[in-house]
């Protein structure tokens, strides 16, 4: 009787709230052999690989067998004029070329449940280019994580425009693979976990912060967050209706 007492009690003065969730998305995946290392990490890690890669199709298969959620991971024309590798989107693309390269790219990496852009420091600040990708995305009923390589970014807003799923990201947990810097990251998501309910964080293959990774995730549990594929924080960000608030480092990729 106690027990149900003190549970009650509880429940009703919000002692029970929520679990703040994380996703973690490794993307930039697919060139090189290092790169299948992220089979080694949990389930709950989120895959987005690379078009028209070596090893980019084969781990994603791999990948979804073993209960990983894929993305792919969308070249896009950069403001550094980066090489973007095959099945890059660029701003001389008409919305025909555009969206046959953008098939190509789905049908090279399967069971992706979502997208996010590759660089695109340059493509996302248009508009045209940005409609034709959501199109795309939603004609496939796929979802878009916006990388925000760029504060002037249209992506979301198109995204948002048509009725896709959105999410932006955070935080980019390997700017810098230093011990220290990638501990400083990873105790900043957790800070806007707690404080927003969600956040959603990008690293890369990198063996330094794969090997990070694996000492550390166990960390959020203990923090009280949960480590979720990045579709399950869709159905929280629609039902806090809230616009939540971004990591101030963009990275011009």
């Amino acid at each position: 009787m106690r027990f149900l007492l003190v549970l009650f009690i509880a429940c009703f003065s919000g002692g029970y709230a929520e679990a703040s969730q994380v996703a973690i998305i490794i993307d930039d995946i697919g060139y090189r052999q290092s790169d299948e290392a992220v089979l080694s990490l949990p389930n709950t890690v989120t895959f987005s690989v690379l078009p028209h890669t070596p090893l980019g199709s084969e781990v994603a298969k791999k990948a979804h067998n073993m209960g990983h959620e894929i993305m792919l991971h969308l070249p896009m024309q950069a403001l550094n004029g980066k090489t973007m590798g095959p099945g890059g989107l660029t701003n001389t693309m008409d919305e025909a070329e555009l969206k046959h390269t953008l098939e190509k790219a789905f049908d090279n990496i399967p069971y992706a449940k979502g997208a996010n852009n590759h660089m695109g420091s340059l493509l996302t600040q248009l508009d045209e280019p940005m409609l034709w990708v959501m199109e795309s995305l939603k004609q496939r009923e796929l979802y878009f994580v916006d990388s925000m390589t760029t504060r002037f970014t249209k992506a979301s807003n198109k995204a948002e425009q048509l009725g896709i799923p959105l999410l932006r990201r955070q935080v980019f947990l390997d700017n810098d693979v230093s011990q220290s810097a990638l501990e400083e990251r990873f105790e900043h998501l957790i800070s806007l976990a707690h404080k927003q309910g969600q956040a959603v964080a990008i690293a890369h293959p990198y063996p330094e912060t794969i090997k990070f990774l694996k000492r550390n995730l166990h960390r959020l549990d203990k923090a009280g967050i949960e480590l979720v594929k990045t579709s399950s924080l869709l159905p929280y960000k629609l039902a806090n209706k809230e616009k939540k608030g971004g990591d101030s480092a963009i990275r011009l990729k």
